[in-house]
């Protein structure tokens, strides 16, 4: 089987969680497994889908470190692009056969490698050398090699006690107290509690792997939170993290959708099996979940001929649920399962995939691979019919939905991003005509939102769109303090192109990432240094003002296990005073490693 190269040595492993076994996880803050081969491939026709995984997270992503006494401190490594390792697709537009039908998911992370602090250097603040990053790259290298895919072990069993090794005793996150301005955020649902501070409600365990498995999707409603686990769906009792109930999976998840509906439906693609070792069972299962009930309400699959291709995108509109690949695809009404409609494929085009929420948006690959044309393609989830078409310039390979409504659309065009964010223009598009409205330059060397858009079409985080505007952060830089590290948040008007003054600081140490829309106000999760706790914060779209809506507790074992959920590789859902951060990867535990590992963190503010 044909191996992707090995990352570059210049890696460190990202810190251990810190939790009790709970009954079942989703994501890894375990984080750490060897990547899988076909990484930064185009998939092959039938070939089994799942989502690429991001690069490997640096522990101190975030986090300045504090410096040993007497020395000024190590620059952190900069990681590879988020696309590595970048090699030009085939004329074929095909991926190397992954034998476990998936691959490293958004979510991936290093293999935990405990570090001793340094003299003088504050135990929450680890440093690496350059040595042990390049025996840690040459392990990941080895893994690759040997192991090159995924399979299943039994979960553990644990309880739904709250680990007392996690404890929200201490000083809480501090901050910069200039952006907590009281009262009430404008224009938006979050309400700022009473005491903004938060405590450990629950955490959910690393399920028990023999490698990699991809556990994506994580929803919130009012009644439960609910995580993807290794082949199986659970809900949890938001406040006390009780498992409500399980919906078993015959496979494990490849993809899961962010939209809902206004029942709180939504769907994923998922395996028909447990996938052995060098094989493939393929993502070719796709059901609808209804996330209040706890059920299952139909399964459903794609043939060709016989036999049911290979799935890389799940989305939501309405009540539709769409399914693309290079393969074919199609959509059925998400109640009850009946068939609305399938893509047209011609001997030149095909849908690579879907954009759901407000609107449903397809992105339509024509021509052959050395004069490929994208067109984005509003259509009615009902029926399929084209509302509007806009032909993006020839070359451009691929593209990412990042809003439908307001329709923008990510691309690296030329490969220019250079940073392998896969994003270095975004195309803000007229719904209802098809038009361009403006073009929009984001060189990967300035601003820090993602996308993978080689495989998955809804797969860009760190970003934000309403209010007319596009909120993306910058890349992080050097901040007032000694040693900080710190970024902003900077609005792109969606007529003109144009920044628009607003800007909204993290704060020294502090880097800031856009979550979501709330009402008019930006959402945002602060990563704080290595001696505080994150924070939720509301941004005003007006004034730009920020207001602190939680801040976690500052405690050792806490921040560590806050920071394995990087929230370019994690899922971060907040609501109501409630955080919840999750990984989409369940990766092996390493023997070596005493740190506690965590797929989903609950905190919650008392007021």
């Amino acid at each position: 089987m044909t191996q992707p190269p090995p990352p570059p040595p210049n890696q460190p492993p990202q810190q251990g969680g810190f939790g009790p076994p709970q009954d079942q996880p989703p994501q890894q803050p375990g984080f750490g497994a060897p990547q899988q081969p076909g990484y930064g491939y185009p998939q092959a026709p039938g070939a089994p889908q799942t989502p690429p995984p991001p690069p490997p997270q640096q522990p101190g992503y975030g986090y300045p470190q504090a410096p040993p006494q007497g020395q000024p401190p190590q620059a952190p490594p900069t990681p590879p692009g988020y696309g590595y390792p970048g090699q030009q697709p085939n004329p074929y537009g095909q991926q190397p056969p992954n034998p476990y039908g998936q691959q490293p998911g958004y979510g991936y992370q290093q293999p935990t490698v405990p570090l001793q602090p340094q003299a003088g250097q504050p135990a929450g603040g680890r440093k690496m050398n350059a040595q042990l990053v390049i025996i840690v790259a040459a392990v990941v290298a080895i893994a690759l090699i040997v192991g090159g895919g995924i399979w299943y072990a039994s979960s553990g069993k644990g309880d739904d006690k709250k680990d007392p090794e996690l404890s929200s005793a201490g000083p809480t996150g501090g901050g910069d107290d200039k952006s907590d301005t009281g009262g009430t955020s404008s224009k938006g649902e979050e309400k700022v509690p009473a005491n903004t501070s938060s405590e450990v409600l629950f955490q959910v365990p690393e399920p028990k792997v023999d490698d990699s498995t991809v556990v994506s999707g994580s929803w919130l409603t009012d009644k439960a939170y609910v995580k993807s686990g290794v082949a199986e769906i659970n809900g949890y009792d938001p406040d006390k993290g009780t498992k409500l109930w399980t919906i078993k999976l015959p496979g494990p998840v490849c993809e899961a959708s962010d939209h809902t509906t206004a029942d709180n439906r939504t769907a994923i693609v998922f395996q028909p099996k447990m996938p052995p070792k060098n094989s493939s069972a393929g993502c070719s299962q796709v059901a609808a979940i209804d996330l209040d009930a706890g059920k299952k309400l139909w399964t459903k699959t794609v043939n060709s001929g016989d036999r049911p291709i290979g799935l890389d995108n799940v989305t939501v509109s309405g009540d539709t649920v769409a399914v693309g690949s290079t393969s074919g695809g199609a959509a059925w009404d998400i109640t009850s399962g009946k068939s609305l409609w399938a893509p047209k494929p011609t001997d030149t085009c095909y849908d690579a995939g879907y954009g759901g929420g407000e609107k449903l948006v397809a992105v339509r690959k024509c021509g052959s691979y050395d004069q490929r044309q994208l067109h984005i393609q509003t259509i009615d989830p009902k029926t399929g019919k084209v509302i509007s078409e806009y032909k993006m310039t020839s070359g451009i390979e691929y593209a990412s939905v990042v809003s439908t409504n307001p329709l923008v659309v990510a691309a690296d065009v030329g490969d220019s991003a250079g940073d392998g964010s896969g994003i270095s223009d975004f195309f803000s598009i007229d719904n209802k005509t098809g038009k361009l409205i403006t073009r929009i330059s984001a060189p990967g060397d300035q601003y820090a939102a993602r996308c993978d858009g080689i495989t998955r079409i809804e797969a860009c985080n760190g970003l934000a769109v309403g209010n007319g505007k596009l909120y993306i952060p910058t890349e992080e830089h050097d901040g007032t303090g000694q040693y900080s590290r710190t970024n902003e948040i900077v609005a792109f008007d969606l007529a003109t192109g144009k920044q628009t003054g607003q800007r909204a600081d993290a704060g020294d140490g502090y880097t800031i990432t856009p979550l979501r829309m709330d009402g008019g106000n930006v959402l945002a999760y602060k990563r704080p240094p290595y001696d505080k706790g994150g924070q939720i914060v509301t941004i005003d779209g007006g004034s730009f003002k920020e207001t602190k809506l939680l801040e976690n507790p500052a405690t050792e074992s806490v921040r560590d296990a806050e920071s394995s959920m990087s929230p370019d590789y994690s899922e971060i859902l907040y609501s109501q005073g409630h955080l919840y951060m999750s990984g989409v990867y369940a990766d092996k535990s390493s023997s070596s490693s005493s740190d506690k590992e965590y797929l989903a963190l609950a905190f919650g503010t008392s007021g």
